[in-house]
């Protein structure tokens, strides 16, 4: 049965043992993990003690690719990687989600998926690369700011993330995406989003609760199940609009319902 988990960035800022106790009460079957300046985050001992604690696994961590997190075990962001799979690894998480690297990012770009098949082949743990959305910076081609590109579907990985909301932005479908990264899709952030409007711009990720955008979010699921899919499907929606604790938690558990129905589980 696919296990289907919360992210941690699903409560941010709320500190790591809060986030796990709202995943299980939500009905989560696990959770990824967020490295952050949060030192809890990038401890495997505190990880599998919050397992202990809360009896839901670590199933992904999420590398430290945002701004936020821009000088967690330094600036060097191949090492950044290279730490983020061996907590993985330490704490059993099977898979690792990563953003493609800025085309500034010099030998990390050039040498990113080479780095990611050495790391996945020497530990086991899946790289799994997660498609983007393009940057209007300055009049200049969004697409461009990251290198190999945006969609890992035509990059050589052996692992992909599916975003919803990142889809969106993108003005992709993400049913498609899925067919064709075919045996490569590794791994889902289960969320929505509204495509750009006419003029092609838009400038925030919404990560809404997945139904209420405009992708295929419940068709999507159902072929995870038809395929028999072997990954995680992990929700990582936007709750900072929520007017309570309750109000989030109802968020979060319809979005595990959702999940449930779509993938037929019963």
């Amino acid at each position: 049965m696919i296990q289907i988990g919360m992210s941690t960035s699903c409560t941010f800022p709320k500190s790591l043992d809060a986030s796990f106790k709202i995943a299980k009460r939500a009905g989560f079957d696990g959770m990824e993990v967020m490295v952050s300046t949060e030192d809890a985050t990038r401890s495997a001992a505190a990880l599998r003690a919050l397992t202990r604690k809360h009896d839901l696994p670590v199933l992904a961590i999420h590398a430290p690719v945002l701004f936020f997190t821009q000088f967690v075990w330094g600036t060097n962001p191949a090492v950044k990687l290279e730490r983020s799979v061996e907590l993985a690894y330490d704490c059993g998480a099977s898979t690792v989600v990563v953003h493609p690297p800025f085309r500034w990012q010099g030998s990390y770009a050039r040498n990113f998926l080479e780095l990611v098949r050495r790391l996945e082949q020497t530990t086991g743990v899946k790289v799994a690369v997660e498609n983007m959305f393009p940057w209007n910076i300055g009049g200049g081609n969004g697409r461009q700011a990251y290198l190999p590109g945006i969609d890992p579907t035509e990059m050589d990985c052996d692992s992909i993330t599916l975003d919803f909301s990142h889809a969106a932005l993108s003005g992709e479908n993400a049913l498609d995406m899925a067919r064709t990264a075919g045996k490569r899709l590794a791994h889902i952030h289960l969320c929505d989003g509204q495509a750009p409007g006419q003029n092609g711009k838009k400038l925030w990720d919404e990560h809404l609760p997945p139904g209420l955008g405009g992708q295929p979010v419940a068709e999507t699921l159902q072929y995870l199940d038809d395929i028999q899919f072997k990954g995680h499907v992990v929700a990582e929606v936007n709750t900072r609009s929520a007017k309570s604790e309750t109000d989030r938690l109802r968020v979060l558990t319809q979005t595990v319902e959702f999940a449930r129905r779509n993938l037929r589980q019963h």
